[in-house]
Formats: structure tokens, C-alpha cells, sequence
């Protein structure tokens, strides 16, 4: 892996798509060889706390689940192998006009649009090396049956357009339950976006957003990061004919702070 191939593993999930102010994409990113490892260590949280339950934004209002998701929480930012990169957009300041006048075409958008621009960010941080990305999705929410085919074949049309190939390996579907990588993304996802929608439904996930949001410096996830931020990034698609950004970008001082490119 040194000198040869760099190979990606991502995993994705949504939310926000039915019918509230914002919705977004959330990506779990990591090394392809690094994936036994994260395994271990998921099982080696699980175990400690006997939590065998599945890993969800929805399931962390429980107060007896606290020091699981704390730990987790930990873990991911523990670890610089790890990183988080999700795509938020307010519903009611999409042009359908862009989209044929379909909400579910400019999300199909939206979300292509993410996992585009960061594999783009990863191979210009990398531009003497080949780099594959094989990603997994739970169920895409579109009305498209075939929508992680399409998906694929979009994106990698857009990326050779740049860099003259085709870089996404593999897009399979697979059922959250059967994927703690997916559930990762939406654990992460879910927090990010109860910052945005102003809610949550408890005060167990209230403490456990401001949790996460303390390992970046903050106080909660109301904001977006630069776009330079490699270990947690949230990305606000703003549209600047939309009028003032409702958004403040603020810097992020981690409390694991990253070296240098990770290659390994």
C-alpha cells in the first residue's frame, strides 16, 4: 500500500428526506485494509458495554446506552484512520427549476455531488498514486430502482471527465443491519443533522450531539466546517441567490488533533 494502490472504503447513509427543513448525506471514510480493524474495535466497544444492539441515531436516546455511544464517539475520533464527511441542504432553497422541477433528482444530485467532490479531494492529495473506492449504501431513497447503479455509472462519469478513470470499484447496497460501517454514518449523520433541524427527541441525544460536537471545539453541530477539514467535515450547500447564509462556518480545533496525510 505504500507505493502501490490506495484503496477506499466508504460507507453511506441518508436523512432528512421525509418531508423536514433539511436533508442530508453522511460518508464513513477509511482504508480498505483497515476494515478488520474496525471490526475488532466495534466488537471490542459492543462487548465492554454488552451492547449488541443495532448502531443508530435513533436508538441513542436510551440514557442506559450513554457510555456506549461516548466511548464511540471517542473511538472514531481516536483513531485518524477514521473520518466523517456529510453534505446538508435546506429543502425549501433547492431550484427544482435545476432538477426538472423533482425534488428526488436534485437529492440524487446532492448526494453524487458529495461522494464525487471527496473522492476528487482524495486523488489531488494523492496525484502520483492510483486510488479505488469501493462504497457501500444502505437502500438509496429514490424512486429509481436502480439507483446505486446509476449512482456509480454517474459518478464515474463525472470523475474521468477530470482524471481520466474510472475510480469507483464497486456501489453495493446493503441493509444497515447487516453493515456496522453504514450504521457508523448514520450514528454520526443523525447528530449533524438534529444540530440543523434545531430538534432532537430527547435529552439523552441532545447530550450525546454536544458530546461530538466537544471533540471539534464546539458547543453544538449548528455549523458547518471548512471545506479543508479532513476528520469531520460538514459540508452546507449554500446557494448565494438564496439570499444571507443561514450557516456559519467555524473552525474546527480537534481534541485528537491528525498529522500529516494518512496513508495507512
Amino acid at each position: 500500500m505504500q507505493n502501490g494502490k490506495l484503496i477506499w472504503h466508504v460507507a453511506c447513509d441518508e436523512s432528512g428526506i421525509d418531508g423536514q427543513k433539511f436533508y442530508g448525506f453522511g460518508s464513513l471514510w477509511m482504508k480498505y485494509q483497515r476494515r478488520g480493524d474496525f471490526v475488532r474495535i466495534i466488537r471490542d466497544l459492543r462487548n465492554q458495554h454488552n451492547y449488541f444492539n443495532e448502531i443508530k441515531w435513533n436508538k441513542a436516546h436510551k440514557k442506559d446506552c450513554a457510555n456506549f455511544y461516548e466511548d464511540l464517539v471517542d473511538t472514531f475520533f481516536k483513531h485518524e484512520w477514521l473520518a466523517f464527511h456529510c453534505i446538508v441542504i435546506r429543502k425549501g432553497l433547492v431550484d427544482k427549476s435545476f432538477h426538472d422541477g423533482d425534488y428526488d433528482l436534485a437529492m440524487q444530485k446532492h448526494f453524487t455531488k458529495l461522494i464525487q467532490t471527496k473522492i476528487a479531494t482524495v486523488k489531488k492529495a494523492h496525484p502520483k498514486r492510483l486510488s479505488e473506492f469501493r462504497i457501500e449504501v444502505d437502500p438509496l431513497p429514490f424512486r429509481y430502482q436502480k439507483a446505486d447503479e446509476a449512482f456509480h455509472i454517474i459518478a464515474n462519469r463525472m470523475l474521468k471527465s477530470t482524471f481520466g478513470e474510472a475510480p469507483i470499484r464497486s456501489v453495493i447496497t446493503k441493509d444497515s443491519k447487516d453493515s456496522e460501517h453504514i450504521q457508523i454514518a448514520d450514528f454520526l449523520l443523525g447528530a449533524v443533522m438534529s444540530g440543523f433541524q434545531r430538534r432532537a427527541s430527547s435529552p439523552a441525544k441532545i447530550n450525546v450531539a454536544r458530546f461530538i460536537a466537544s471533540y471539534l471545539g464546539w458547543t453544538d453541530l449548528s455549523y458547518d466546517t471548512r471545506p479543508s477539514e479532513r476528520k469531520f467535515n460538514i459540508w452546507y450547500f449554500y446557494d448565494p441567490t438564496k439570499g444571507p447564509r443561514e450557516i456559519e462556518t467555524k473552525d474546527v480545533s480537534l481534541k485528537y488533533k491528525l498529522p500529516g496525510k494518512i496513508l495507512s
